[in-house]
């Protein structure tokens, strides 16, 4: 409803454990893999709007033959055009290669893509330029076979500075300092170095150049260099990985917070960001697929033999709840149910605020990833009802008429489809004044579904600035002449950046923040302001693992329901006529929806990495000094 958070991106990785041919045989094609990544990319779209990409690698081909190719677009629909691309290719080369129809080395050796092993990426930018040279995955080239390196994550490091001073004192010149470039050459670092050694000691055996090459393929300890690589890295990340020979792995950080989820059977193993992916791409049972655990990589071997090994010791799990809000596709199983669970248990709160008013309170939501949890809300709400007509039918006892009954019988919730978004509508004007009026009429309303004097329940998935709240939604459902109307978002207030991979990095974006020093000013102790200011200040440079989050203080004086309060003040238009409430989900409700995603910092300041904590007082700092910068 409020302005759209940006996404997290996407990973997929397919390695096939049977030769080509037994693909061709039994699906009909050698390009099963690419079909299938094909699906896997556009099954999460929704992770990624701004680019694409897509690598192979042909196992066991000759010296001179192309084992590897990667194909990225930042074009407005980036997979269909990689896509359009890929098989423009192959239609090409089967046309004026008759023979190659039915030869399927002959594809693998001359049709770019036809491999075993196959990475997508979809990219939803926080920040930096939406150009190619942005869009994953990463290639570091080498001559040998080994020392290639193909990299695509979704992650996000908060210490790059860090980074790319271990880079520069490993003797490296790094091109940029992004944490895409530190985290890949750190990891090409690495790779160098096992790979060098592996040489010096299969030739002290007494091997030639040449034999060497499939042994050091055997004996790399792709464990051993992730453990190493990753020793510094502080933030969340899903990491995917293709060496030049055919290894390949998907790494995660310690706490979790990044989603990966794996599946293996004797034709193929899958990986992705999300398990209904898999789930529906091949056919799969829920169960069958497996979550990667933090700290964990899933590393396959160019022999095809899998093995799942500790990188790094994990800590306390704090997976990223707002996966299961808003992120990932509401057909995973469990997302489904925790979302339902959402709109429920933030019932009590909207009951309280209708005055149990059921008879004359209309239910909708805004915008269509709410409907999960507006589900959840209206069982609730008929749950309610049930328990209520119960009690006045025993109490009428037998005494109790035909008509009676059919008039406590005939409530039920009232439901609406009150809103709906013009999908063709795109607010192409830059100036404000004339864009604002754009605005207003994105959405459309339906006329006649809510009485005068009614209340209007919309529930959202979450409410982060505000904007589109206030120059739009409650204009345009002020029209319907409801008495009074109550936001409620299914996510808690936020209140602090995230550094992780989702792009709310500025303090001073969040209405949460502007109402709470709304607060401040009205209750005269703005002087809390400058000194948590200078609290940050002394922080800003310490290389101390503990550091605070003092943010935490500007917001300590005020209960939540005091700055739900001013939200709905400064997000109310002027001209409005009807009362406008905002309700919140709390954090004791979203940690019972989602126990197994308990990642909460950008709701309560608790960052699960020391990085996190650097960048909240930064960002307060940059706040303070009128800094209109990131944090990380």
């Amino acid at each position: 409803m409020s302005d759209p958070i940006k996404h997290e991106c996407g990973i997929s990785l397919i390695r096939l454990l049977k030769p080509l041919e037994y693909y061709k045989e039994k699906y009909g094609t050698a390009f099963y893999g690419v079909n299938k990544m094909y699906l896997m990319m556009e099954k999460q779209h929704n992770r990624g709007q701004d680019g694409a990409g897509f690598a192979s690698i042909k196992l066991d081909m000759e010296p001179g033959e192309r084992y590897m190719s990667r194909i990225r677009s930042a074009q407005q629909q980036p997979i269909q055009d990689i896509f359009d691309q890929i098989n423009q290719r192959i239609n090409n080369a089967l046309a004026q290669n008759p023979e190659y129809h039915n030869d399927v080395a002959l594809q693998k050796k001359n049709i770019p893509y036809v491999g075993e092993l196959l990475m997508g990426h979809v990219r939803y930018g926080t920040f930096g330029k939406n150009s190619i040279e942005s869009v994953h995955p990463f290639l570091r080239q080498n001559n040998w076979m080994h020392r290639n390196l193909i990299v695509a994550g979704n992650f996000n490091m908060t210490n790059v500075d860090e980074l790319f001073g271990n880079l520069v004192t490993l003797g490296q010149h790094p091109k940029e300092m992004a944490d895409t470039v530190t985290v890949m050459e750190k990891i090409g670092h690495f790779l160098d170095d096992a790979v060098a050694k592996l040489y010096k000691q299969i030739k002290k055996e007494g091997h030639n150049k040449r034999e060497a090459s499939p042994l050091i393929a055997e004996r790399l300890n792709v464990a051993k260099i992730l453990t190493k690589a990753s020793k510094n890295w502080d933030g969340g990340y899903a990491m995917a990985g293709l060496l030049g020979h055919g290894d390949a792995f998907v790494v995660r950080d310690p706490a979790g917070i990044r989603p990966s989820y794996y599946y293996k059977d004797d034709e193929i193993v899958a990986v992705a960001s999300e398990r209904p992916v898999i789930q529906t791409v091949f056919n799969v049972k829920y169960d069958e697929i497996k979550e990667l655990d933090p700290g964990h990589a899933i590393i396959i071997k160019k022999s095809g033999s899998v093995q799942l090994k500790e990188i790094l010791e994990p800590t306390e799990r704090k997976a990223c709840s707002f996966e299961r809000i808003y992120f990932s596709r509401g057909s995973d199983k469990e997302i489904y149910q925790e979302r339902k669970m959402l709109g429920k248990l933030v019932f009590p709160q909207i009951l309280k605020s209708i005055n149990e008013d059921l008879v004359n309170t209309v239910f909708s939501y805004i915008p269509n990833t709410a409907e999960t949890s507006f589900f959840g809300m209206v069982k609730e709400a008929q749950n309610y009802l049930n328990k209520r007509k119960e009690e006045q039918i025993l109490a009428l006892g037998s005494n109790i008429t035909g008509e009676e009954l059919h008039e406590i019988l005939d409530v039920r919730p009232r439901i609406e489809k009150v809103a709906i978004k013009d999908a063709k509508l795109r607010t192409f004007i830059t100036q404000d004044s004339n864009r604002d009026d754009l605005v207003t009429h994105v959405y459309d309303i339906s006329y006649g579904s809510v009485n005068e004097n009614d209340n209007l329940v919309i529930i959202d998935d979450s409410i982060v600035r505000g904007t589109t709240l206030k120059k739009s939604i409650l204009k345009i459902l002020d029209r319907l002449s409801p008495k009074k109307i109550v936001v409620v978002s299914s996510a808690p207030q936020i209140r602090y950046p995230d550094c992780y991979g989702i792009d709310m990095a500025k303090l001073e974006d969040f209405v949460a923040f502007k109402a709470t020093q709304a607060l401040h000013e009205d209750h005269g102790t703005t002087y809390q302001i400058k000194e948590i200011y200078e609290k940050c200040l002394k922080q800003l440079d310490s290389n101390d693992e503990n550091v605070v989050n003092y943010v935490k203080e500007f917001y300590a004086p005020f209960s939540s329901e005091q700055i739900s309060k001013k939200i709905a003040e400064i997000l109310s238009p002027e001209d409005i006529n009807a009362e406008v409430d905002i309700i919140y989900q709390n954090i004791e409700n979203l940690h019972s929806a989602c126990p197994k995603n308990l990642g909460d910092w950008y709701f309560t300041g608790n960052y699960p990495t020391p990085g996190g904590n650097k960048v909240v007082n930064r960002a307060f700092i940059n706040f303070y000094e009128g800094k209109n910068q990131r944090a990380y």
